[in-house]
């Protein structure tokens, strides 16, 4: 590094220092998010670095990422991509690939899914022309049950897609054993559950795939991004293709001839020899990140562990100082888990002298932000209500989910005065309503 760039981001870091002073916390006044980036000078100095390498495309810090995060997370591959949303639309879209033979899905294959989830786990169900199958959860853990999927598996069904809900594990153990003897491929969407484990294991490591995002209100940020990762070295090809516009070269950036061979190829109705760089196996897509948002993802995952243990905490906090409080159906870890909490999950009794909106307006009034467990039934929404799609059994928890429940945050940036005012606040508005 020249002495010219040492002291850029020596003047950076400064410039971080002085842009943190003078922020401490005013109850009902300083806006408690319920979910945020976690930022500090080592992310800003990456930030920069990378930025003065000018390195604005995908390259060595990408794979710099994706082999330390495929190590953290206990799969063999990882593969980045522009959005959580984008991982999961990777993933689904590589089980219709041609490369898997009769085990790939095709259009009116079943899927199966949770209703109360956020639509980008079901979207790209849709999108592939496959049939989502909603099963409801329980209320307390927001997840479906390895006995509900059981009894949504019908002759059409191919695969199960679902999310650990806030970061709470499903029964991952079970669901991936379900799987098996079904001959299922399972996905899990662990946008919210990095650093959760199940029965010991990383939630992440059950399913064929798994997908994760890096949006800021996650647990590690790259501003934008997300991530698919597998063991299964056929479907990681796959995905790399349809993340890389569906070419079926696995040069990296900047490279030419990885395979030694790159015009000695013959696809299709190509001519012999035909530049492999620009042969086409799938129709894909392109959505890369880049090393700028390598370089702040490296910075983040260093902290993870910091991370984990802060939500684990600051859920732990909220819990105790609610406990016994009388109308609320306050949340509870999956058995057998370790949840890295993404939020904190209320439901209203229906039977309250009042409404989630009035709990939740009186929360907001004093800056403390409420989230909604994201679309509540699917179904009921205008995008999903006339979507194909399956329904096994009732709804009825989902619906409850819709009508009573929200959520606030436990994320790192949160401390303890703040999660203290919040369980006042609401211990103070049930008390008004006695």
């Amino acid at each position: 590094m020249s002495e010219r760039v040492a002291r850029i981001l020596d003047e950076v870091r400064k410039y971080h220092q002085d842009s943190q002073e003078g922020r401490g916390f005013i109850p009902g006044v300083t806006e408690i998010w319920p979910s945020g980036a976690v930022l500090d000078e080592d992310d800003r100095v990456a930030l920069v670095q990378a930025a003065l390498e000018m390195r604005i495309a995908a390259g060595k810090l990408s794979r710099k990422f994706e082999s330390a995060f495929a190590r953290r997370m206990k799969r063999r591959k990882a593969h980045l991509t522009n959005s959580g949303s984008s991982a999961n639309l990777l993933a689904i879209s590589a089980l219709t690939s041609h490369l898997l033979g009769e085990r790939r899905l095709r259009p009116g294959d079943e899927v199966i899914t949770v209703a109360a989830s956020f639509p980008t786990t079901v979207n790209p169900i849709l999108q592939n022309g496959l049939v989502p199958v909603y099963v409801d959860v329980e209320l307390g853990t927001y997840n479906a049950t390895a006995e509900r999927v059981a009894e949504a598996i019908g002759p059409r069904t191919r695969a199960i897609m679902m999310a650990h809900t806030l970061g709470n594990p499903f029964q991952a153990t079970e669901m991936a054993r379900l799987a098996q003897d079904h001959d299922l491929i399972l996905i899990e969407d662990s946008c919210d559950a990095v650093g959760s484990t199940y029965d010991g294991r990383p939630a992440g490591t059950f399913g064929d795939l798994t997908t994760v995002s890096f949006y800021p209100a996650h647990h590690l940020t790259m501003g934008e991004g997300g991530c698919v990762l597998t063991s299964n070295l056929v479907l990681a090809r796959i995905v790399e293709s349809l993340r890389d516009w569906g070419r079926d070269c696995w040069c990296e950036p900047g490279e030419s001839d990885t395979c030694r061979k790159r015009f000695g190829y013959q696809m299709g109705t190509l001519p012999a020899g035909y530049d492999h760089k620009y042969i086409f196996s799938h129709i894909g897509y392109n959505l890369k990140s880049t090393d700028l948002q390598a370089a702040l993802g490296l910075t983040q995952l260093d902290k993870l562990d910091a991370f984990c243990s802060a939500r684990r905490s600051n859920w732990r906090r909220l819990r105790e100082g609610l406990d016994g409080l009388p109308w609320l159906i306050l949340p509870e870890a999956t058995p057998r888990s370790d949840p890295s909490w993404f939020g904190f999950v209320l439901t209203v009794d229906p039977r309250a002298p009042f409404s989630r909106a009035e709990l939740v307006d009186f929360l907001e009034s004093r800056k403390i932000g409420t989230r909604r467990l994201f679309a509540g039934n699917l179904t009921r929404h205008p995008a999903h209500a006339e979507a194909p799609h399956r329904v096994c059994g009732d709804l009825a928890n989902s619906d409850t989910v819709t009508e009573h429940t929200f959520w606030v945050g436990v994320y790192p940036g949160l401390t303890e005065e703040m999660i203290d005012f919040m369980v006042s606040s609401i211990t103070e508005f049930i008390g008004s309503h006695r």
